[in-house]
């Protein structure tokens, strides 16, 4: 069984951002524009702070990759922080620094921040140590490796993609029981500044966006991740660390200010009687071709562990950025006086990026069940087996490919 690792480092003024994945395999074409264009998607958005008119994103190969192609090898990719010059007194790695004096502690945290868990967590007496690392800077480097898992996957003939349905109060309907990704303009949500495919629906939430700012408040919401060609089997159901729902769930999960994640429509499902739930499975045809399909993906393609087959639909609910410009009541660590909270510079609203970010931990974890269940030093062994199996699959009449 193979395995796919990805790993990141980096603080978010520091020298960059660093991304290092284990086990893609050989003979992947790897462009560096493909990944920035990722990489421009996640800096975009209606609510971004000022931070994204000094970044200029733009990734660096530093190994693994030769010619445009995988090695096999581990590929580390570089993400250089233009803002660390600003911040050299602050974030130099080195023990003395020549210029400028270096800042005071920071030792206000923030209401919903990392910063009062990360000084207990490590001994800490300045909060500059915790929230570098907290930030969501960091998904720079997973947006990278995400990146590189989409073009495997889209070598076997899947896809992500992913849309914001809600900022604040302002929502669309959306039905992923009965949807297909076909029924979703994936051009508009690319074309939307919040990156949602309903123009009413998104003017909404930008004029929402105008009065948090407007405020000195912020504001979450709720983002859609689909993936779809994904063929049935993958994941298991026999032992925890093997299930695919469980390690989606978790991935989204781990996202910045992420704090819930449903499959398909899970929560309207918990209100509903299993009749109205549960996927009825009927024999479908097709001239000579026969298999067993659903005609509803209420289970939103997941089901005891594994890929049923079906478009995998999650969605992630984003709280609002911690940091406010009208700061709420804190108290100092140090003084233990009471103060208000420290302000550090930052967004309005990050749920149309959060939507990118959210597409690359899919990508990555659907990536790595593939590796895992058919191996494969090179792609194009790997593509024959996921191309037999597939095949066998058919001829069972247990899913038809396409």
């Amino acid at each position: 069984m193979g395995r796919l690792r990805v790993t990141t480092a980096g603080e978010s003024h520091g020298p960059g951002e660093v991304c290092i994945l284990e086990g893609i395999p050989a003979g992947l074409e790897l462009e560096a524009s493909a990944i920035d264009r990722d990489l421009a998607r996640r800096q975009t958005g209606y609510g971004r702070g000022e931070r994204q008119k000094i970044e200029l994103d733009r990734c660096r190969f530093a190994a693994g990759v030769r010619r445009g192609r995988t090695m096999g090898t581990p590929i580390c990719i570089i993400v250089e922080n233009r803002d660390h010059a600003n911040w050299r007194q602050s974030m130099a790695p080195e023990k003395e620094v020549e210029v400028g004096d270096i800042p005071s502690p920071l030792t206000v945290p923030r209401p919903g921040h990392a910063d009062l868990v990360g000084l207990a967590k490590h001994g800490l007496n300045d909060i500059r140590d915790v929230l570098e690392r907290a930030s969501a800077r960091e998904t720079v480097a997973r947006v990278a490796g995400g990146s590189v898992c989409r073009a495997l996957l889209a070598e076997l003939g899947v896809s992500i993609r992913g849309r914001v349905t809600r900022i604040g109060s302002v929502a669309i309907h959306t039905d992923i029981g009965w949807a297909s990704p076909d029924s979703v303009d994936w051009d508009a949500v690319e074309a939307s500044p919040v990156g949602c495919d309903d123009p009413v629906a998104g003017a909404a939430m930008c004029e929402a966006v105008d009065r948090a700012r407007t405020d000195g408040d912020s504001l979450g919401g709720v983002f859609e991740v689909w993936c779809w060609g994904v063929c049935p089997g993958l994941g298991g159901y026999a032992t925890v660390d093997q299930r695919l729902d469980g390690r989606l769930v978790g991935a989204l999960g781990s996202i910045p200010a992420v704090k819930g994640v449903e499959i398909g429509p899970a929560f309207e499902n918990a209100t509903l009687p299993g009749s109205r739930v549960h996927d009825p499975l009927t024999l479908q045809m097709n001239g000579k071709t026969t298999w067993i399909g659903r005609e509803t993906n209420r289970a939103g393609g997941l089901e005891g562990g594994c890929s049923t087959g079906m478009p995998i639909v999650l969605s992630a609910a984003m709280k609002p950025i911690p940091t406010l410009t009208k700061a709420l009541p804190s108290v100092d660590v140090v003084t233990l006086e009471p103060t208000d909270a420290h302000v550090e510079r930052s967004d309005v609203t990050a749920v149309p990026s959060a939507r990118v970010v959210g597409e690359a931990m899919v990508a990555q974890i659907v990536a790595a069940a593939y590796v895992e269940k058919f191996g494969g030093d090179s792609l194009g062994s790997l593509k024959a087996a996921v191309l037999s199996y597939e095949a066998d699959l058919e001829e069972r009449g247990l899913w038809r490919c396409s």
